[in-house]
């Protein structure tokens, strides 16, 4: 059974109100006061050290996409590089997981911020409740397919966009602090290992734009439009996120902040723009969490389906009607529903930040050792994404492990679970000389 690809049904305008759509939905509202809590009074300058190194990181995906466009996107480039085998199969899955992990965030995200307009807080019950419900909801809205989800998107992203935009600009006029200070923050408060891991938080707020290489296939003009959209995704999120984060230093101190990391945009209204305020911007988050979490399956349903055509993953249909990918989103919103309703946000943020940066410097390295000369990249941006990516990799996982090393044998638990299923499954599969496959050096 194949999957229903629908070429040229995505523009690029259309292309990048997804890409935001995650961006955005996943970024700002779920994670400033994640990244406050690790890099203190800085962490405005977390999200651009953030997206810096994103763009660096970028630039893999967008040499990839120019050469392969495709619906199957990272795990097309990862088949490139290292061929149809264990390290391509769990390299994508990684990276399908760790977006299954971004839209529970999300979906986290939108029941704190729906239960303060009921003045309730971030542990009620009734959080991870509503995370299932938007869950569920993005799974009807991506049935219907793109004729639904591209208008949809345009629309959302530009209302969240704005909105975000006025309450930021509102925050910051009103504020009687310097641009750039934060309300009773002190500079050297935090050390420079705990600023790289508010870094590596802040990493997961763009990472969003890999959602649009997975749907290269269906993006008009892709060899062109798919990088533009990326780069345009990027420079509209690290203006967004730079006001945004500004404001809120501007309106609260840093242990405010932290004491409402689930719903910070919320809190840091209401000294500012009073009840009314607050109201308007949990409107947003609604408008951005929902948006982003409908994008982000529409991608990851396509990658899983694209990995199940390259038969480098398992697939049952039990009995389901449809096309693969509708099978696949189906397995998607399940996933992301049991994260949602089990994990809060913190743990649900390094469980991401740990599984994507593992691999994001796979595939660097993939382009790097084997399709550097084909797709024309260079070696030294390649070198420093993969340098970056480790430095605030390394530092995250050392403040971590400090704090809640639990998370991370669960994290590097499922790293190696990922790795040992695709290994067995493959053998099993397929002949030993059936298929070869490039061995990184790692």
């Amino acid at each position: 059974m194949k999957t229903q690809y629908e070429a040229n049904s995505l523009s690029l305008t259309g292309a990048v109100a997804m890409g935001t759509g995650v961006m955005i939905g996943a970024g700002i509202f779920a994670l400033t006061g994640q990244v406050a809590q690790s890099a203190g009074a800085l962490f405005p300058w977390a999200f651009l050290v953030a997206a810096i190194i994103s763009g660096f990181s970028a630039y893999s995906y967008i040499k990839m996409s120019n050469a392969f466009p495709s619906a199957g996107g990272i795990a097309m480039y990862l088949r490139k590089a290292y061929g149809e085998g264990t390290v391509t199969g769990a390299a994508a899955l990684l990276m399908a997981v760790s977006m299954v992990i971004s839209e529970s965030l999300v979906a986290r995200t939108f029941g704190a911020y729906t239960m303060r307009l009921f003045s309730v807080e971030g542990g009620s019950i009734f959080v991870p409740i509503l995370a299932v419900a938007l869950v569920f909801f993005a799974f009807l809205v991506n049935i219907a397919g793109n004729t639904v989800i591209g208008p949809l998107q345009k629309v959302t992203a530009t209302i969240k966009i704005g909105g975000i935009l006025i309450f930021a600009l509102a925050a910051l006029w009103i504020s009687d602090l310097p641009l750039g200070s934060v309300r009773g923050g002190s500079v050297g408060e935090r050390g420079p290992a705990s600023f790289l891991a508010g870094v590596a938080l802040a990493i997961l707020a763009y990472k969003g734009f890999t959602t649009i290489t997975n749907s290269g296939g269906e993006v008009k003009d892709p060899h062109k439009n798919v990088s533009r959209a990326i780069v345009i995704s990027l420079g509209i999120c690290v203006v967004v996120y730079m006001a945004v984060a500004l404001a809120v230093g501007a309106s609260l101190s840093i242990p405010e902040i932290i004491a409402a990391r689930d719903y910070s945009l919320a809190e840091a209204s209401r000294p500012l723009l009073g009840n009314y305020g607050m109201g308007f911007t949990v409107i947003i988050a609604v408008i951005a969490t929902t948006s982003g979490i409908i994008a982000s399956m529409f991608a990851v349903s396509r990658m899983l389906a694209m990995l199940t055509e390259m038969q480098i993953i398992p697939h049952r249909h039990f009995g389901m009607p449809g096309s693969v990918q509708k099978h696949t989103l189906v397995f998607t919103a399940i996933l992301a529903g049991l994260l949602a309703g089990f994990f809060d946000l913190s743990r649900i943020a390094s469980l991401g930040a740990v599984f994507y940066l593992v691999m994001d410097i796979i595939v660097h390295w993939g382009v790097l050792r084997h399709v550097r000369k084909e797709v024309q990249a260079n070696p030294i941006i390649l070198v420093s994404a993969i340098v970056l990516d480790l430095v605030v990799l390394g530092a995250f996982l050392w403040v971590k492990g400090q704090a809640d090393l639990a998370i991370l044998w669960i994290a590097f638990g499922g790293i190696g679970a990922v790795f040992a299923f695709e290994h067995f499954f493959l053998r099993k599969r397929r002949p030993s000389n059936a298929h070869r496959e490039h061995e990184p050096m790692m």
